[in-house]
C-alpha cells in the first residue's frame, strides 16, 4: 500500500511539471542589441586658399622706369610718373624690386625698383617671382655689296655680312652663319650684359656668278633665322 502511494505521488508530480512547462510561451532567445560605433569622421585637408597679400605702391620719383626684369640691365617697357599707384603681385629674392601690374598696359606686368617707390601692405608676404624669359627681339641683316657685277676674270669676289642683334635683357647668345654655297660657320657666342644691340660680322668668297643667299641662325636664347639674298653676275 505504501509503495502504491509513493508511485501515485511521483506520477502526479510529473504531470504537474509537464503542465507548468506547457503553460509557458516559447523561451525568448536573448539577442544582444548592437549599438553601432561611429568612427571618427575624417576632416578633409583643405588646400590653402589664403588670399594673397594685398600690397600697393606709389611712385616717389618724378619718372620711374618699369622694366622687363628686376634690374637696370633689363629693357624698359613703361614709365611711371610721380604719385602713380600700382598693385604689387610679387618681388625678387631680396625685395629690392617689385613685380607690379603695369598701369599703362592692361593685363601686362613689369618690374620697378623699391628705391623709387613706397609700398603699403605686407610686402614681405608677397611671393617671389621670376623675371621674364630674355629673347632676341630684333635682327637686322645686310650684305655689302648687295649686288655684284664684274668681269668674269675678276673672280673671286668677297662679300661682307653684318647683323645688328637686339635683346630685351642680359643674355648669352649663340649663332651660326650658313651660305647657299654650302659653307657653315662654327657656332659663335655673344654675351649681352644688358638689354641692347650688338653687331656681328662675317665674309665669304664668291667664285662664280649665281643667285646667292646667306642665313644667320640665332640658336639661343631663342630661335631666330634671318636671310638676305644677293645676285652675282659677270661680263666678258
Amino acid at each position: 500500500m505504501k509503495r502504491l502511494l509513493l508511485l501515485f505521488i511521483g506520477v502526479l508530480s510529473t504531470l504537474l511539471i509537464s503542465c507548468n512547462f506547457a503553460g509557458q510561451g516559447p523561451i525568448a532567445t536573448s539577442v544582444p542589441t548592437i549599438t553601432p560605433t561611429l568612427s571618427s569622421t575624417m576632416t578633409p585637408t583643405l588646400i590653402s586658399t589664403a588670399t594673397p597679400a594685398e600690397v600697393t605702391l606709389r611712385v616717389k620719383d618724378e619718372l620711374v622706369n618699369c622694366r622687363l626684369g628686376p634690374g637696370t640691365e633689363y629693357e624698359t617697357v613703361n614709365e611711371l610718373s610721380q604719385g602713380q599707384p600700382a598693385q604689387v603681385v610679387g618681388r625678387n629674392d631680396t625685395s629690392t624690386w617689385w613685380y607690379i601690374r603695369d598701369p599703362g598696359n592692361p593685363g601686362g606686368f613689369c618690374w620697378v625698383s623699391a628705391d623709387v617707390t613706397e609700398t603699403q601692405g605686407a610686402a614681405d608676404e608677397l611671393p617671389t617671382s621670376q623675371p621674364s624669359f630674355i629673347t632676341v627681339t630684333d635682327v637686322k641683316l645686310r650684305v655689302e655689296p648687295d649686288r655684284i657685277v664684274v668681269k668674269c676674270s675678276q673672280f673671286p669676289q668677297t662679300v661682307f655680312f653684318e647683323a645688328e642683334i637686339t635683346t630685351n635683357g642680359p643674355a648669352l647668345m649663340t649663332w651660326q652663319w650658313e651660305a647657299s654655297t654650302g659653307a657653315v660657320s662654327d657656332v659663335g657666342t655673344l654675351v649681352f650684359q644688358e638689354a641692347g644691340t650688338q653687331v656681328i660680322n662675317e665674309f665669304y668668297p664668291i667664285n662664280a656668278p649665281n643667285e646667292y643667299w646667306v642665313k644667320l641662325h640665332i640658336l639661343t636664347p631663342n630661335d631666330v633665322v634671318k636671310q638676305v639674298n644677293f645676285p652675282v653676275s659677270c661680263t666678258q
